[in-house]
């Protein structure tokens, strides 16, 4: 026995998120500046010790693929890796048809391995979590399966699997993304309790399961519609409150902090999440490091102060090779070597790396994918009708760059 096996579903296409993975699958969307979205699940099983992880891709995997062997490299210790396995179609010509079916399909990790407990969770969610407090639960409860949840207001459970759970912790009902009015959470009328899509298995559990599902021709061959509908009625699947989950030295208003950023204005708010001055998502807690590729460039730099023309950032935070040169850059997120030229001013974007952006630019409430080259003097963000007819514009109101644009040269 292994112990501990980790599986992150790192497939996705993220298709809500429109030009952002266009190119890249959405777990290799980049995230805060300096991290991709990828970063954070592999963190969390990282700084839990748990370091026998296999990540499963897909669609569009290439920069997710580079970005793993750059960040995430372990030699030298045979029992530890962090191994990308794309689809090899071992089971028949066909992808993944689903989330149980990715596993299904990698059956043959398991058998090599032989661990006694299987951890499969999601590849693109913005959170901390001590996977070992929710191992611990689940071998005290003795269980089959136990799935991480939290609470989420009525009105976005067509979105998740809603669950029902007893005073032992047991789960007594299940919903996958329901059309009606689900249950709500006794005492709190106005939530539900949601599954993270993050599982815990006791590893024969989960084959024997996952060979009966795949011998059904009818099912959807996925957790939320499949799996968890077969086993809850067992009475051997718990639920963990993920709210008491306690990583040291996070501040209280960080606690139960959980981001899906599967829209554009989720991704965005997520990202201005970090820009708090007392942030609910913290990248600066030193007892909980967060991992990521750094490449090679110089320090930020701030240049010139004269009147009307000083560089500056407020209220942002500004990776590595930036240049803000005459400039005024305010509740901002700015990747990598991105260079901002005199008398503009850039509010409350989230620009990613290796863009520039001209002389004079007025831009407020954008994102840029990478490499974005926008010419002097031009204004983003003030007009969303003109900015539609250019761009894809959120509902909120979010102006969106795609990768390698260049934005007023015509």
């Amino acid at each position: 026995m292994t112990g501990i096996l980790s599986m992150i579903l790192a497939g996705g296409e993220g298709t809500r998120l429109s030009s952002l993975t266009s190119l890249r699958a959405k777990p290799a969307v980049p995230f805060g500046g300096n991290y991709r979205i990828i970063d954070f699940v592999l963190n969390n099983f990282v700084n839990s010790d748990l370091l026998q992880i296999f990540v499963l891709t897909q669609f569009k995997s290439h920069s997710l693929m580079k970005h793993l062997s750059q960040a995430w490299r372990i030699t030298g210790l045979t029992d530890r890796f962090i191994d990308p396995i794309p689809a090899q179609m071992r089971t028949g010509r066909h992808w993944y048809k689903g989330t149980a079916d990715a596993i299904y399909q990698n059956l043959n990790l398991i058998d090599t391995y032989d661990p006694e407990i299987v951890c499969v969770f999601g590849g693109d969610h913005i959170y901390k979590m001590d996977i070992r407090q929710m191992v611990d639960y689940h071998k005290t409860k003795l269980a089959g399966l136990t799935v991480a949840a939290i609470p989420v207001p009525v009105a976005q459970a067509s979105q998740f699997g809603v669950i029902e759970v007893d005073e032992s912790g047991k789960m007594v009902g299940f919903k996958e993304k329901p059309k009606e009015p689900p249950k709500t959470i006794p005492d709190r009328p106005t939530h539900v309790l949601a599954s993270m899509g993050n599982y815990v298995f006791d590893a024969d559990t989960l084959v024997n399961y996952l060979q009966l599902d795949a011998e059904d021709d009818n099912s959807m061959h996925d957790f939320g519609h499949n799996i968890i509908p077969m086993l809850f009625p067992l009475g051997n699947v718990y639920v963990y409150d993920f709210s008491q989950n306690i990583i040291r030295g996070e501040p209280e208003n960080s606690k139960g902090y959980w981001r899906d950023v599967g829209t554009i204005d989720s991704y965005y708010e997520a990202n201005m999440d970090l820009i708090a001055v007392t942030p609910s998502f913290d990248l600066y807690n030193k007892y909980w490091p967060l991992r990521s590729y750094h490449p090679a460039v110089p320090p930020a730099k701030f240049v010139h102060d004269e009147q009307n023309r000083v560089g500056h950032a407020i209220n942002s935070a500004i990776s590595s090779g930036c240049i803000i040169s005459g400039s005024v850059v305010n509740q901002s997120i700015l990747g990598y070597s991105v260079h901002v030229h005199s008398h503009s001013y850039i509010e409350k974007c989230v620009i990613m790396s290796n863009c520039d952006i001209g002389a004079g630019c007025r831009i407020k409430k954008a994102i840029f994918d990478q490499e974005v080259v926008v010419a002097p003097n031009t204004v983003i963000g003030e007009d969303i009708e003109f900015d539609k007819k250019r761009f894809q514009v959120s509902e909120s109101g979010i102006v969106v760059i795609p990768k390698g644009v260049r934005v007023g040269f015509d």
